[in-house]
């Protein structure tokens, strides 16, 4: 598996695991990043990437985005 921080934009990956604590998983989870859910890179500038969830553009640092593997 691939933190999603490695994506290109323009891809569309879909979410095979989320790690980290408890309280970390649960609010990816209230942003739409769940386990099997489609997710589409927009932009990566410095390492932050902006990732479409849903109908929604959600904007995560590395640090997180590193949690999210596909």
């Amino acid at each position: 598996m691939i933190p999603i921080s490695m994506a290109k934009a323009g891809d569309t990956v879909t979410i095979k695991k989320i790690t980290g604590k408890d309280d970390v998983r649960q609010h990816l989870a209230e942003l739409g990043f769940v386990v099997e859910s489609q997710v589409t890179v927009v932009s990566e500038i410095a390492g932050n990437l902006i990732l479409q969830v849903k109908d929604s553009r959600v904007a995560l640092d590395r640090s997180m985005a590193n949690r999210i593997m596909f």
